[in-house]
């Protein structure tokens, strides 16, 4: 490639994330491994999915696929590739891996977990349903194969409301999340029977502290997401899950937006919506902070790590995540 090709696609790479990221900074940590994974995934025949939450320049810069959890599940059944790198948390693979069996499935870093997830076990999925037979168990999605393997059906915070209300009865066992499972039970009026879990990034905000950003930057519209606790919830104008956010960001276009959320958010929406002032309150997700270009590129060399679920757990946990879908 010449030198006047290669600033030209670099220059093309970069644009996204100029907002948020000065040229210098990108092109010293950046740039090679950017120009190297999309190489390999040429070479590989690999598709990356991103989460909402990685930061700009994977979300921006290597990904085909970007979203939240509703959105990766869906596009993962349709993917034409060898492999899938999933840009994400464990959980996230292993939902890709049960909707493509016989793809190769890599997560960059197999650290990159989910205080959700690992708050409960199938064991204690059962106990609930001793506890209360007949009931159905709505489980989200940020649980592990052996957990959704033991449910009726998944859900994700985009379409927990309409799951919820679809089973026709009055009361759910929704796990493991309590504060998905309050909020949705507010919304809809229908009994939640709920597992004590929650999320480390969203169970740190408090409505004190949303009160404190409103007195420092009046006019601000808050958007929350139901992971946090309902308290919160009713301190926000909106609440949604991460494409439900980003949904209402580009649609309301408001002049100053606080993303009650997982911080790399703000940044991803900075290009989407460069009309709008992002107040950044910093909670970072240490799990979806392992997942790096550096790691990515790795994985695409050396073909590590790959996803791997136990065959008896691959059918009903599947099943659960079809359902889900199929509404």
């Amino acid at each position: 490639m010449s030198a006047s090709l290669m600033h030209q696609s670099r220059d093309s790479l970069y644009s996204p994330v100029s907002r948020v990221m000065a040229r210098v900074d990108w092109e010293e940590h950046f740039a090679e491994d950017i120009e190297a994974i999309l190489r390999l995934k040429r070479e590989r025949n690999a598709v990356i999915l991103a989460h909402n939450y990685q930061t700009p320049e994977i979300f921006h810069c290597v990904s085909d696929i970007k979203g939240d959890s509703l959105a990766l599940a869906r596009e993962a059944q349709n993917v034409d590739a060898d492999i899938i790198v999933m840009a994400g948390v464990h959980f996230m693979a292993e939902t890709a891996k049960m909707l493509n069996p016989e793809k190769m499935v890599l997560i960059p870093d197999e650290r990159a977990g989910c205080s959700l997830a690992e708050s409960i076990t199938a064991e204690n999925v059962r106990a609930m349903r001793r506890e209360y037979p007949g009931v159905p168990v709505v489980t989200y999605v940020n649980s592990t194969a052996e957990v959704k393997a033991e449910s009726d059906v998944c859900c994700t915070s985009g379409n927990a409301k309409k799951i919820v209300e679809s089973l026709g009865t009055d009361r759910v066992i929704m796990i493991p999340d309590q504060y998905l499972a309050r909020n949705i039970e507010a919304e809809t009026g229908i009994k939640m029977l709920t597992w004590p879990g929650s999320c480390e990034v969203h169970e740190r905000f408090t409505p004190a502290e949303i009160r404190q950003y409103r007195r420092l930057h009046p006019g601000v519209v808050v958007i929350a997401h139901p992971e946090c606790p309902p308290e919160v919830v009713a301190e926000a104008d909106f609440s949604g899950s991460t494409a439900r956010m980003i949904d209402f960001v580009s649609e309301r276009r408001p002049a100053k937006a606080l993303l009650v959320t997982e911080c790399s958010m703000s940044d991803n929406l900075t290009t989407l919506a460069p009309e709008t002032e992002f107040v950044r309150p910093c909670n970072l997700c240490p799990h979806m902070k392992r997942i790096t270009l550096k790691g990515i590129r790795r994985t695409l060399e050396t073909l590590e790590t790959p996803v791997t679920i136990r065959p008896d757990l691959i059918d009903p946990a599947r099943r659960a995540v079809e359902r889900m879908l199929a509404v």
